[in-house]
């Protein structure tokens, strides 16, 4: 299951990990956040103790989504060693966030 992030823990469990995190930008109301968010279960399971994947709601969490310039959403934010590494608008089959993920382990 996905870690809920938000203004408060945003910087000690995204950019303190010592692992890659995917960090998925939502909010409840959006139609394709919901269709990517069953992937993205999938995915924090599939790379348990290799990754972090992490939701973060951009209504409740305002400052986090300002500083990333999350204008969008879906997006998906790739992160290694604290800093974005890559990047995912819109909603994608699951194979595209594996192979960005992969990319960074």
């Amino acid at each position: 299951m996905a870690l809920e992030v938000n203004d408060s823990n945003f910087d000690d469990i995204v950019l303190k990990s010592d692992k890659p995190v995917l960090v998925d930008f939502w909010a409840e109301w959006c139609g394709p956040c919901r269709m990517i968010a069953p992937a993205l279960d999938e995915i924090s399971k599939d790379y348990e103790g290799k990754a972090v994947v992490a939701k973060c709601d951009v209504d409740e969490s305002p400052e986090v989504a300002s500083r990333f310039g999350i204008r969008n959403i879906p997006t998906v934010l790739f992160f290694k060693d604290g800093k974005v590494a890559d990047k995912q608008v819109g909603a994608v089959p699951k194979k595209n966030f594996v192979t960005k993920l992969e990319n960074l382990l």
